[in-house]
């Protein structure tokens, strides 16, 4: 069921994504070769507290505040051990509960001297997202998202992830409706309406579109190993407007 919000519940979730956004901004010097992912989660942590919140992810089972997925990793990496090396693509996924408002976006971040072809398809992906919001109106589809990612990945000759999709989000973590990235996918395809809160999210690879999920039961992975980017925002749709919300 989509769950269409009131003025009270987006300014309640508005509240949470821009503690987010808050949050994306602190990460930027943080994020350095010779950290481990842990270390990184651990910030977030601090920060999820300082400001009076509940990491939302925790109600998911997952075991950390922050989903870090690096270069081949798509989704749901799992904060440890891992080091963070000169080159590499960091995906940071969160989530904050804020008095029951859920907020939810991603950013990848590029550390140190990353390469050309990794840049570009950082580049895309945030174009990506950006097309798949200007597509997200009242009055249009859940599919018209899908077309606007799908085919500017392809243009670029990208794998577009299949698996996994963006959703409605705000009270819940996870809402209706599914918002996939590939236009086949779409069923049902719901209108979009005023009201609607929802989270985009192109999850873009330089090769393949397959993913597997390792043996954590949770780091989604290319199946190819080739690299991955991940870009998310959460978007409030009005009727002559969409507001992105995890942005400062």
């Amino acid at each position: 069921m989509i769950i269409i919000k009131t003025e009270e519940q987006i300014n309640g979730i508005r509240k949470s994504c821009k503690a987010l956004a808050q949050l994306f901004e602190e990460l930027k010097p943080v994020i350095k070769p010779g950290m481990t992912t842990k270390e990184l989660d651990d910030f977030c942590v601090n920060y999820i507290k300082k400001i009076g919140g509940v990491p939302a992810w925790y109600s998911e089972g997952f075991p950390g505040a922050a989903c870090i997925s690096i270069n081949e990793e798509v989704i749901h990496g799992v904060p440890g051990k891992r080091i963070i090396k000169d080159g590499d693509l960091v995906s940071m996924d969160i989530g904050i509960d804020l008095g029951g408002y859920i907020s939810d976006s991603c950013v990848t971040y590029p550390v140190g001297n990353v390469s050309k072809e990794n840049l570009k398809l950082l580049e895309v992906t945030t174009q990506c997202l950006y097309a798949g919001i200007e597509a997200c109106k009242a009055g249009k589809r859940v599919s018209d998202i899908s077309k606007a990612v799908f085919n500017l990945a392809r243009a670029h000759n990208y794998g577009v992830v299949y698996d996994y999709c963006g959703h409605g989000v705000g009270l819940g973590v996870h809402e209706d409706p599914s918002i996939p990235n590939v236009p086949e996918r779409m069923r049902p395809n719901p209108r979009l309406r005023a009201g609607m809160v929802v989270a985009i999210e192109p999850m873009i690879n330089m090769g393949t579109a397959d993913v597997e999920v390792k043996k954590d039961g949770w780091t989604v992975v290319t199946a190819d190993r080739s690299v991955s980017c991940h870009m998310e925002h959460t978007v409030a749709i009005f009727e002559d407007h969409t507001e992105i919300l995890s942005q400062l």
